[in-house]
């Protein structure tokens, strides 16, 4: 789902693009990666900011175990 950005009431020329919206509530985010970081998850924050929603999970794949993290705004 695409989201404008806003800054201070402005319009900015790009977009957010999650990779699941879930019930217009919840942001998925699916990884594929040795591990999530700190980025990943500022990643998230950057689209509650975009969408106005307040809850997030980022799943990776790409560990031996799937690994999540839920993400509270």
């Amino acid at each position: 789902m695409k989201y404008d950005v806003y800054y201070k009431g402005i319009q900015l020329s790009y977009h957010y693009f999650a990779d699941f919206v879930v019930y217009d509530l919840i942001i998925l985010e699916a990884k594929a990666i040795e591990s999530l970081s700190s980025g990943n998850i500022k990643q998230t924050l950057n689209y509650f900011a975009a969408s106005k929603l307040k809850l997030g999970l980022l799943l990776n794949f790409g560990e031996d175990k799937l690994k999540y993290e839920r993400v509270i705004l």
